[in-house]
């Protein structure tokens, strides 16, 4: 034991310096405690939660040479035996900027007999630990606990720690939690200590590679001392987080020897199942999207049955993909028009315990014959419980389109967005929805990357892949050679268009190539479309017969009145393109459809197009409002401030003039606003 006269020392000539440079990023100098002891280099974080820090220290008083990360050297070049990342350094620019540039070399580190430490991060910055090797995985979440158990008690980073109660690191200061950001799902790893005596929440997982290890953890044990070296922990919990860390060494050092103990994964339990949705729907297919839930590597291949009620049936396999965060998306095809169908999801091998996964769907009426469709839209919708999900039911609607900041993401992390789409998915009134109407869906801002943002995100990669993970659209934008996509592949935007009998909805995508270039309609301009964008546009809105077209953005088509750039208003030469481009082709049945502002509106901008263009803003589906954003317009018919509303859009061309009435609906199924134009008012000839 460090007598108090030398801890005070060490603290007052090492550990303010080594706390100093955590916060400046200068140099650690290298102090041994212990001469002889295993070499770490360290990079750690004062967070502006808990204003602690201390890795270094507690380090030094375990027995290690410590050293600063030399940022500027891979992790092969460290000449250290111990990597060792502090709680929340992923807050400092430096950790991601290290971390994304040096991934391979850690893991080199780690396979030439190194151990990785990656203590509490924020899961908002990197829920999923990036620089793992693509055998291993671990995903943070929100989850905060005061509760640590031992789950492998023999282990020797457990066996050194006293258990109080059937539990370990008990004592510690109120206000630095001892697990934040608690591990949610993981893969090959094992399982050490939990935060539920019942075993789930794992806070530290260790995973083998090569000859050395990963240490994955949420516990804080370094979040020891303020900036002034003073203590913010109780005695007892110091010493907890010194023996930890005293372990440590040793264990280090069985790595470096080839002596320590085997990693035999802990099976991650199966997570509930998210879906099944039902994704586009034409007159003759199918696509249908699932996340079981069930290891992709022991469930590999699924068995999708649709069934009409007349007797016919069909079966089509799929397989789960782990590259789609271990979705399953199913295509059908050889189905009748207006038909309804039920299907039934199930792996081909037994697993226990797991329950089919069961939908339905009506298949689009055949184009060209009287039809009556009931679409309900809606944008900013809320990733809790709420009942406008079940009241778009009850409604009638026989199909949905989201869109935009459905769900809010605000993240350019993968595993972030994923987690955001998977857990706006699992709502038990989305989830009823989405398994029994066919639901499409682009992008807002917020879905996207964030408030305002455009196609300059660095995250954007991140969110279109979460996206294209978790709908089932019959495209995501196009190739890089501009080939439309169908694929769940890397590709550019993700717009897309669908016909439902007399409706054929055009949802752009006014974000991933916004102001990445210059305007296709004025080369002095930033584009918002992008040129291939465009070029499908005119060529989707030429061919199409349907009798009612929506040109569908998540921004609106006009100024929203703030000092926001997110509008068409901005890009107003693209804008006034399109409706050129509609007027002097002379397509007739179009409208406009948009949300973000959270508000609700309808203009009619007059004989724009050669006939009165209308465009349709429903938003919030969920209940905050921005009454701010009800701004005058000489072209306003309606509007409310309303909280909890979608849009009941039915196109009706069973009668003479075939009739578009869109009614704004809260979730108490009050009317709010309504309009209805004919198709004659729309450009139609008599």
């Amino acid at each position: 034991m460090i007598n108090d006269a030398f801890r005070r020392r060490s603290l007052m000539v090492g550990g303010v310096a080594a706390l100093t440079a955590a916060v400046t990023g200068a140099s650690v100098p290298t102090a041994a405690a212990e001469p002889g002891g295993p070499r770490a280099a360290v990079l750690e974080f004062a967070d502006p939660w808990t204003k602690a820090t201390g890795l270094a220290e507690v380090l030094r008083r375990a027995g290690f040479q410590v050293v600063a990360l030399d940022l500027s050297r891979p992790a092969t070049a460290q000449s250290v035996d111990l990597i060792a990342f502090g709680s929340f350094t992923n807050n400092d620019s430096r950790y991601t900027s290290y971390v994304g540039q040096h991934a391979s070399s850690l893991r080199d580190f780690a396979a030439g007999g190194g151990v990785v430490l990656d203590l509490a991060q924020s899961d908002q910055f990197g829920a999923a630990v990036p620089y793992l090797p693509s055998a291993l995985g671990a995903v943070r979440t929100d989850a905060d606990f005061d509760t640590v158990f031992p789950f492998a008690a023999e282990h020797p980073l457990v066996a050194a720690l006293p258990v109080v109660s059937g539990r370990v690191l008990t004592g510690r200061a109120a206000g630095i939690r001892v697990s934040w950001e608690t591990v949610g799902s993981w893969r090959a790893m094992r399982v050490l200590m939990t935060c539920t005596a019942a075993g789930a929440s794992p806070c530290l997982l260790e995973g083998a590679h090569g000859a050395g290890r990963f240490l994955v953890s949420s516990l804080t044990l370094d979040k020891c001392f303020d900036a002034a070296g003073s203590s913010l922990q109780p005695a007892s919990a110091l010493r907890d987080s010194v023996a930890f860390f005293t372990a440590l060494a040793a264990y280090v050092g069985r790595v470096r020897a080839g002596t320590a103990p085997e990693v035999i994964p802990t099976p991650m339990p199966p997570q509930p199942p998210t879906g099944p949705l039902v994704g586009h729907v034409d007159e003759g297919s199918a696509r249908l999207w699932a996340r079981p839930g069930l290891d992709a590597a022991l469930y590999t291949d699924w068995t999708c049955t649709v069934r009409a009620a007349s007797g016919w049936s069909t079966t089509v396999t799929a397989r789960l993909s782990p590259a789609n965060d271990d979705t399953l998306l199913v295509d059908v095809s050889g189905l009748k028009a207006g038909t309804r169908y039920d299907f039934t999801v199930v792996p081909q091998r037994v697993a226990p315990g797991f329950a089919a996964l069961t939908g339905s769907f009506t298949t689009s009426p055949p184009a060209g014959a009287p039809a009556r469709v009931t679409m309900g839209m809606g944008s900013c919708a809320p990733s809790t419980p709420d009942a406008i999900w079940t009241r778009i039911l009850n409604e009638g609607c026989d199909s949905f389109v989201l869109l935009g900041d459905t769900p809010y993401v605000d993240s350019g992390d993968l595993a972030v967005a994923r987690t955001k789409h998977r857990a706006f998915l699992a709502q038990p009134e989305i989830a009823r929805m989405a398994a029994s109407m066919p639901v499409w869906g682009t992008w807002d801002d917020h879905d996207f990357g964030g408030n305002d943002t455009s196609g300059g995100f660095a995250g954007k990669k991140n969110t279109r892949t979460a996206f294209v993970d978790y709908r089932a659209n019959a495209s995501f934008g196009h190739a890089a050679d501009g080939t439309r996509l169908t694929a769940r592949t890397e590709g550019l935007g993700v717009y897309t268009s669908f016909r439902r009998g007399p409706v054929e909805v055009f949802l752009l995508d006014p974000r991933w190539f916004s102001r990445t270039g210059p305007s296709w309609a004025d080369a002095t301009r930033q584009t918002c479309l992008g040129e291939v964008q465009w070029d499908w546009l005119r060529a989707r809105l030429r061919a199409s017969t349907a009798t009612f077209k929506a040109i569908a953005s998540g921004m609106i088509w006009d100024d929203k009145g703030n000092a926001e750039s997110d509008d068409w208003a901005t890009y107003q030469y693209e804008k006034d393109a399109i409706l050129d481009f509609v007027a002097a082709e002379k397509i007739p049945g179009c409208f406009l459809l948009s949300g973000d502002i959270h508000v609700s509106r309808a203009l009619n901008y007059g004989p724009r197009v050669g006939y009165d263009l209308w465009q349709f803003i429903v938003s919030p589906m969920h209940g905050s409002t921005i009454p701010s954003l009800n701004v005058p317009s000489p072209h306003l018919v309606h509007s409310a401030v309303e909280p909890h509303v979608f849009l009941k859009l039915v196109a009706d061309t069973t009668v003479s003039d075939p009739t578009l009435t869109a009614t704004w609906i809260n979730r108490d199924g009050r009317r709010i606003f309504e309009v209805t134009r004919t198709a004659t008012e729309l450009g139609h000839l008599a």
